[in-house]
């Protein structure tokens, strides 16, 4: 398995994450049922913003690298209400994702959220962080339904890694003691996040291994399946679900963080 997902791969899980995402929907009893891990939201409210998201981005893909977050909600056709209708709003949504992404290319810059983190501000980098959206956004519907799936290895591989990179890794200084906190997918792979006065970075370590002593010893760390670590990093699922070893009180500061602040 690769060890970062092609352009063309992303576009193609992107495309099957979200028939994932439409498929679920189409079997729920009703679009008016809770979402678990969005308890705000009921059925149509999560589909309604995963769609409106993927316009919005479509958009400021398509303004250029110069333009500022673009809306594609004016003029747009609304989410509509009658299931058959939503899941064709849904479809198209995702495809004007997708067309925006294939006429760009994954070169060209692009205004996103995360100028600050390691993670270019290219469209490669957008189709990378929208496949984790609307992979976490299934597994939402999915349990919604009581039927959760396992994300897709490549899926949960690539975004431990593009999470930490993206949302984790920043400029903005750690508040805290400097420390090194370890994640390791059971799958094989390890990343470091390092938290200082000077920023929070993630590396990739060479080799899963577990947590020891010497210098070099991170002073927390979580093992897990990809999956599993993604679903944590973005709070579907308790941090218990990880094996957890050294200061546990790390993690409930990574996760209370907020660097814009």
């Amino acid at each position: 398995m690769e060890e970062t997902l092609e352009f063309p791969d992303l576009l193609r899980l992107i495309d099957e994450r979200s028939t994932a995402f439409r498929t679920a929907v189409a079997s729920a009893p009703s679009l008016d049922v809770q979402v678990p891990t969005c308890p705000e939201w009921t059925l149509f409210d999560l589909t309604q913003h995963l769609g409106e998201g993927r316009r919005s981005w479509a958009a400021t893909i398509a303004a250029g690298p110069a333009a500022a977050a673009k809306s594609a909600l004016e003029g747009a056709p609304a989410a509509p209400r009658e299931r058959e209708a939503l899941l064709a709003w849904s479809a198209a949504s995702t495809h004007e994702l997708l067309d925006a992404l294939r006429k760009a290319g994954p070169d060209r810059g692009c205004w996103t959220w995360w100028g600050r983190s390691q993670s270019p501000q290219t469209c490669g980098a957008v189709a990378r962080h929208q496949l984790q959206e609307i992979a976490v956004h299934t597994y939402d519907a999915q349990v919604t339904l009581g039927a959760p799936q396992p994300l897709p290895d490549e899926v949960a591989l690539d975004g431990v890694d593009e999470f930490l990179s993206t949302c984790c890794a920043t400029t903005s200084a750690w508040p805290h003691k400097p420390a090194a906190v370890d994640f390791h997918a059971t799958e094989g792979r390890s990343w470091r996040l390092s938290l200082s006065a000077d920023g929070t970075r993630a590396t990739r370590l060479p080799i899963a291994t577990a947590a020891g002593e010497g210098p070099d010893a991170p002073a927390a760390s979580a093992r897990g399946a990809a999956g599993e670590v993604v679903l944590v990093l973005y709070d579907r699922i308790p941090i218990d679900s990880l094996q957890l070893d050294g200061d546990r009180r790390l993690f409930d500061l990574l996760r209370a963080w907020n660097p814009d602040e």
